[in-house]
């Protein structure tokens, strides 16, 4: 399989060979089920601190026997745990505490620190990714990832990033052409009452450039990842806008015979 090698202008320069890599056949199930098991891999653990709730003098029930010291018997009152507030001789005024349905008590059912990865081979993890890199060249899956693309794009190859963003900017309008604008990150303020619930902006996925691990370049506008630093999460849905840099092919190349 080729592909047209651009230069730092964003010139053709010739047709270059990819790794095997990228003639990877398309299976979308195991692209699925490896996105799932991946969420597992980078969710938070988090659970509520285990004596929350339980910090009171209040343990166990208070007694209903007749002529119990401190007992219920004859109150009217509910057989919960209670922290005393003052006492008067015989006479106690009492709290409901610790229980989950009383004041500053435990949460009923508080969120686990512990839960159970989803599990996945090792072979499928990385057939799934190398599925992601064909999808990239594919041109039916890039024209249905991007429903306002016309015409059929697919991944591209330079031989090397520009130093300064105007020159990238530059080469990227010679590489895609019209497809510039889907190129582009762009951030809006979202329409309706999500700005009020957490969701203020939305945002389209943008060119995604894979560089080289040796190669370091920053540049706003569009997103950035070395071979090392790419997970499946950053080309799913398949059929994402890619730009390869030469270095990160080859880097591809020798990871997929080590393997």
């Amino acid at each position: 399989m080729k592909a047209a090698l651009y230069d730092q202008l964003g010139k053709k320069k010739s047709d270059i060979e990819l790794p095997s890599v990228f003639s990877t056949p398309i299976r979308e199930d195991i692209v699925v089920k490896s996105f799932e098991a991946e969420k597992f891999l980078d969710r938070q653990v988090y659970a509520n601190y285990e004596e929350a709730g339980k910090r009171h003098s209040a343990s166990g029930t208070i007694s209903h026997r007749r002529h119990e010291w401190k007992g219920h018997y004859g109150k009217g009152i509910a057989r919960l745990p209670r922290k005393t507030m003052w006492r008067r001789g015989t006479q106690f005024y009492w709290v409901g505490a610790e229980t989950s349905q009383t004041r500053g008590g435990r949460m009923a059912h508080p969120p686990k620190a512990s839960f159970a990865f989803r599990k996945i081979n090792k072979k499928e993890r990385n057939l799934a990714l190398n599925i992601a890199f064909t999808s990239t060249f594919n041109k039916e899956l890039v024209k249905k990832h991007y429903a306002s693309l016309d015409t059929g794009l697919s991944a591209s190859v330079i031989e090397s990033l520009p130093t300064k963003t105007k020159d990238l900017l530059s080469s990227l309008k010679n590489i895609f052409g019209t497809a510039f604008s889907i190129v582009m990150k762009k951030k809006t303020v979202r329409s309706g009452k999500g700005k009020a619930r957490g969701r203020r902006y939305k945002s389209n996925s943008g060119l995604l450039i894979v560089s080289g691990n040796s190669e370091s370049n920053k540049f706003t506008g569009v997103e950035i990842k070395s071979v090392s630093e790419l997970k499946l999460r950053d080309l799913y849905p398949l059929g994402r806008l890619t730009l390869y840099t030469k270095k990160a092919l080859e880097e591809i190349s020798n990871k997929e015979n080590k393997e």
